[in-house]
């Protein structure tokens, strides 16, 4: 299903197409024949084009401002995760939840919520997300049901099985989709809240982004079972890989897993095959790949490159029409990081807001 229309201030958006039948059903996790990979529309091929190169050229921005000084404390970029978040949110509805980890632009900037308002909270300023006072980490957007931005790791799995429980609880049609890292995977609340989620069969989702590495440390040295798909087969939770890094069995996957959880059978897992091209954070040189390792998924796998061709090849539009894409693109990413740089910083009041709750608030 597909979103309504969400505003950006800083630049048109353009709303999800609505979804057609999937030319094909395949194995999610593996690469087939291009005549057998999940098929979608010209608009959707053209929507998930645009708010991937969104978010990229988003995250360079930032990156860039974070070596300029601008943005302080710690700063992590979703560069080369871009079709996990775009996909999932492309099969999800309006109302549907939405909650993340520390790595959270993207997820913000897909859900409609405008640019300038993330890069202001990025650099700590007063018109931010949260007011300047939580920064790259700590984001959320009770309007467009984004719950964060969570800088402990693994606590938002307990917090977006709340938010399923809440849903049922109200008799809401909506799901939680709970994202988090391969590294959160092996966190003991992860597992607590799998019972829970399975037991009263709630509307959640649980996406796991497998960039292979967590911090800096390969899946393989620091799990026992590297299958992060299965992880909920003790509780009778269905789960299955997916290639994170092309839009098509993401979108196929999420749309099967997301009709799972909202018909009341329970919750689902999906293991996003990913990889993220830079470090962990910005002060993370990421020394233990290979710049061979990141330098081949870049050139044979990344996820935006991958679209644009298909478009190219399917004529759905041509290198002008995507240059011109480019070039809305990138003005309003100069206008965030302008409005960011220039936006008045929170006043000393701020520390003392946003403490406590007031008794009948």
């Amino acid at each position: 299903m597909a979103k309504k229309a969400a505003t950006r201030k800083s630049g048109a958006s353009k709303t999800p197409p609505a979804k057609k039948t999937l030319a094909s059903k395949t194995a999610a996790g593996r690469r087939p024949a291009r005549s057998n990979a999940p098929a979608l529309t010209k608009e959707e091929e053209l929507y998930a084009y645009r708010e991937m190169l969104l978010i990229r050229r988003f995250e360079e921005k930032a990156g860039q401002m974070y070596g300029m000084g601008l943005i302080g404390g710690f700063c992590h970029l979703y560069i080369g995760q871009e079709a996990v978040v775009t996909g999932i949110h492309m099969a999800s509805k309006e109302g549907d939840a939405s909650i993340t980890g520390y790595r959270d632009h993207g997820h913000m900037l897909v859900a409609g919520i405008d640019p300038n308002g993330v890069m202001a909270e990025l650099t700590g300023r007063a018109s931010g997300l949260s007011k300047g006072k939580g920064g790259s980490m700590h984001m959320f957007s009770k309007e467009k049901n984004f719950y964060g931005g969570n800088g402990i790791v693994g606590a938002q799995v307990s917090l977006g099985t709340g938010l399923a429980f809440a849903y049922k609880y109200r008799g809401e049609d909506n799901v939680s989709l709970t994202y988090f890292g391969d590294g959160a995977s092996n966190q003991g609340q992860v597992y607590e809240s799998f019972n829970m989620a399975k037991l009263w069969d709630l509307p959640v989702v649980y996406i796991i982004e497998n960039n292979k590495y967590a911090m800096g440390t390969s899946l393989e040295r620091a799990s026992a079972m590297t299958d992060l798909s299965q992880r909920g087969a003790s509780f009778d939770i269905p789960g299955e890989k997916v290639d994170g890094m092309d839009v098509r069995y993401v979108h196929e996957a999420a749309a099967r897993a997301i009709a799972h959880a909202r018909s009341g059978k329970g919750p689902y897992i999906l293991e996003m095959l990913t990889y993220r091209y830079r470090g962990h954070s910005m002060s993370d040189p990421a020394k233990y790949r290979s710049k061979d390792e990141v330098q081949t998924m870049r050139s044979e796998h990344d996820p935006i490159e991958q679209v644009k061709q298909r478009i190219l090849s399917e004529k759905h539009a041509s290198e002008d029409d995507l240059k011109q894409i480019e070039k809305e693109v990138r003005a309003i990413v100069t206008q965030a990081a302008d409005f960011a740089t220039n936006a008045p910083e929170p006043d000393i009041s701020e520390l003392w807001t946003d403490i406590t709750i007031q008794a009948g608030s």
